[in-house]
């Protein structure tokens, strides 16, 4: 969406609600999701950039938002999307429980690498997950980039055992990842690498494919501008991909199912399955799984659920001051 197509900011903001969806296992340290979903012309959009990122890279989600809530989104090439199940960095007792929100899944993406955690509850995480599923299911891990490049080349030395589908994201930089990739191909280490933040945080994305960085990419719709935009992305990296949720409702769910389907190849299950981990949300049709298959439709907002979760006034006042600070970047 271009700065002469968008929508007046005070359309945007009479057409918008703030909410907070009470989260069932506390994720990234987050316990309410804050959110702000818009009902516009087009369908509902979601903007919900996390509290670190400042309007530049909050612009992005705007973007995506508004492209949900004013456009149309490209014409779907499948009818259904795989999801995997997310296993937050709990204790190996909670694994069970956590997946059994997920019926019918066969992929699991495991958090590792949490602040204030070592490599043995990692081990131990992976370990409880592999003995629910079993040995037929896929296991991938996501370190959100915390591991330097030796303490990635170690852990993934021993986590492997548990034949890893791939590591999302285990260093911060692209060109550390590109030294992990070459690491564990000497050492023997068959797990492939997945590229995350070095593409929705990246002002070159394909740079991850010029450097042989990773084996597939994982992009996300929101942080990427869009569902259009994202489609740009994979094809300017020319990698496989899967598509990841950012902690959405199902309005923000729904967006990145858009894309999943839209994709000519997808790599396996997608990261969509995230609303199992919120104990509310704002749809009385919301996007949770069945039979681990999600297939792509629009949602709307129901106005009880809009009032029942609605943020604190000075949470929404806050929330407001966000959207116009990214709409001013994108005006700009």
């Amino acid at each position: 969406m271009t700065a002469a197509s968008l929508p007046t900011l005070e359309d945007v903001l009479n057409r918008a609600h703030v909410v907070a969806l009470p989260m069932r296992v506390p994720f990234r340290g987050i316990r309410h999701r804050e959110l702000v979903v818009i009902d516009g012309p087009a369908g509902w959009g979601e903007f919900a950039p996390f509290l670190e990122y400042a309007a530049p890279e909050a612009s992005r989600w705007l973007a995506s938002a508004l492209e949900s809530s004013y456009a149309v989104w490209p014409r779907p090439l499948r009818p259904e999307v795989a999801i995997n199940a997310t296993v937050p960095a709990v204790g190996p007792a909670q694994v069970p429980a956590i997946l059994a929100r997920f019926p019918g899944v066969a992929t699991v993406k495991v958090k590792v690498a949490e602040a204030g955690q070592e490599l043995r509850d990692d081990l131990d995480r992976v370990a409880a997950v592999r003995e629910v599923m079993g040995p037929a299911a896929r296991i991938r891990i996501d370190a959100n980039g915390a591991w330097s490049l030796a303490q990635a080349t170690a852990a993934l030395g021993r986590l492997a055992a548990y034949g890893l589908d791939y590591v999302e994201q285990p260093c911060a930089s692209v060109t550390d990842l590109a030294r992990l990739r070459v690491d564990l191909a000497r050492a023997g280490v068959a797990v492939r690498i997945a590229a995350d933040e070095s593409i929705r945080k990246a002002e070159d994305p394909a740079l991850v494919a010029r450097l042989e960085a990773a084996d597939l990419i994982v992009v996300k719709v929101a942080p990427l501008g869009g569902v259009a935009r994202a489609l740009e992305i994979v094809a300017e990296c020319g990698l496989p991909a899967v598509v990841s949720s950012a902690l959405d409702s199902s309005v923000g769910i729904s967006a990145g199912v858009a894309l999943a389907a839209a994709l000519p190849a997808l790599d396996g299950a997608c990261g969509l399955g995230t609303l199992a981990l919120m104990d509310g949300d704002i749809s009385p049709e919301p996007m949770i799984a069945r039979g681990g298959i999600l297939t792509p439709r629009r949602v709307t907002a129901d106005p009880e659920l809009l009032a029942r979760f609605a943020a604190a006034p000075e949470v929404a006042a806050a929330w407001q001051a966000r959207v116009r600070a990214a709409y001013a970047v994108l005006a700009g």
